[in-house]
């Protein structure tokens, strides 16, 4: 009878002497764990050959010295993205709510736009407001930034009274969680005249001041945009359901985004609540945040768009972007723009300025790149063209090679 493999100590015994320090700590952890589960089917020598298995996979996933893993990453991500269209997704059926998939999103991404074409959130509750739809509203409700305008049918601007009147929607009033007199609190604080209800819905600003057109326009301007309540940013919170290893739980999908602000409001969880504003999460979060939503932004388009692409060529890309402390976009003004190589610079964009800079400047090019040496003509730094072979000439002199053969051309 072969020794059992029963406990869990036989069990990872057996792996990291067949593994012998080949495979990281973390893999080692999780075949343990993998093995665990199935150990009364296993057999010692099973989880043998299941390590060795597992230890040739992992070297053949290995790069190899030398390997060209840029050149190999651009074309993995590039040529899948000529296949990509301009595609909007459209959230809850909802027509205004939309976020750019496809092409146009992937340059966002490696342009490191500040600011996306369509900015949004996934807001995601707490424990105590998750599971409570009443409870999720009131969160969204703080979320939303809410204007006069957002809740009011019109606003009129009388030039013959020299006086503004505000006429409420009571059922947007009733939506955004706001009270008349919430609304003329706000404009009492703006100081331009008597605010005062004409009735229950109706509230009539008389201005201190007498003015031309232009004047009443402007005030009418200030109060339609006035804040009432909610984060700058946030046009709409709309709430969805959605499947998590938690069950099923309300979140809230933002139309625009202010992650820094969204993270203070009573009830959201800062631990799951993201953006698709790469600039914010560098801001509030921090550059290894920033690398990671790279990497979960690039992955969600080429997913979106059924192309396969291995997760590490997208790595690559975020590492590049991120290594310097800041996120840099992949162009002139970033990651191309800073290459120490003037001839690789001069390749990319903008050729005659980046040569006659270097020779006013007296620049010095060392040829250590793929660009610059494809352009002299030399052999490119990449596989066995980084091998570079010297010869020792007066030691083969004063012992030369003997023998049938050698030492022949």
């Amino acid at each position: 009878m072969g020794k059992k493999t029963g406990s869990k100590l036989d069990v990872e015994k057996i792996v990291r002497e067949k593994a012998g320090g080949r495979l990281p700590e973390r893999i080692v952890q999780e075949l343990v764990e993998k093995l665990e589960e199935y150990r009364s089917k296993l057999d010692k020598k099973k989880i043998e050959e299941i390590v060795e298995l597992t230890v040739r996979e992992y070297e053949s996933r290995l790069v190899d010295p030398g390997e060209p893993v840029g050149i190999v990453a651009a074309q993995s991500i590039g040529e899948p993205g000529t296949q990509m269209t301009l595609r909007t997704f459209h959230y809850a059926g909802v027509r205004e709510l939309n976020v750019t998939l496809g092409l146009p999103r992937l340059i966002e991404i490696v342009d490191a736009r500040k600011t996306p074409s369509t900015p949004m959130m996934e807001v995601y509750l707490d424990e105590k407001h998750r599971h409570d739809k009443e409870k999720a509203m009131e969160v969204a409700k703080k979320i939303e930034h809410t204007r006069i305008e957002n809740v009011a049918s019109e606003i009129i601007a009388d030039l013959y009274t020299n006086s503004i009147r505000v006429v409420l929607d009571p059922e947007m009033l009733e939506d955004k969680g706001v009270t008349p007199q919430d609304v003329v609190n706000v404009i009492k604080k703006m100081n331009i005249g008597n605010v005062s209800l004409e009735d229950e819905y109706t509230i009539l600003v008389e201005l201190k001041e007498e003015g031309d057109l232009s004047y009443i326009t402007r005030k009418k301007e200030r109060i339609t945009n006035a804040k009432l309540k909610g984060i700058s940013g946030i046009k709409r919170a709309i709430i969805q359901t959605r499947q998590t290893e938690n069950g099923e739980e309300y979140v809230i999908i933002t139309d625009g985004s202010n992650l820094a602000q969204v993270l203070k409001v009573k009830g959201v969880d800062p631990t799951r609540t993201t953006t698709n504003n790469i600039s914010e999460i560098e801001n509030v979060l921090g550059i290894e945040a920033a690398r990671q939503a790279i990497v979960n932004e690039i992955m969600n388009v080429l997913q979106n768009q059924g192309l396969d692409v291995d997760i590490r060529h997208v790595y690559l890309v975020a590492d590049i972007m991120t290594h310097t402390g800041r996120v840099r976009q992949i162009g002139r003004h970033g990651v191309t723009g800073e290459k120490e190589s003037v001839l690789a610079r001069a390749a990319f964009e903008m050729t005659t300025k980046h040569l006659f800079d270097a020779s006013v400047e007296g620049r010095e090019d060392l040829l250590k790149g793929v660009t610059e040496n494809v352009i002299v003509g030399q052999i490119v730094p990449v596989g066995t063209g980084m091998v570079d072979v010297y010869v020792d000439a007066r030691g083969m002199m004063k012992n030369p090679p003997s023998g049938p053969g050698e030492g022949e051309a």
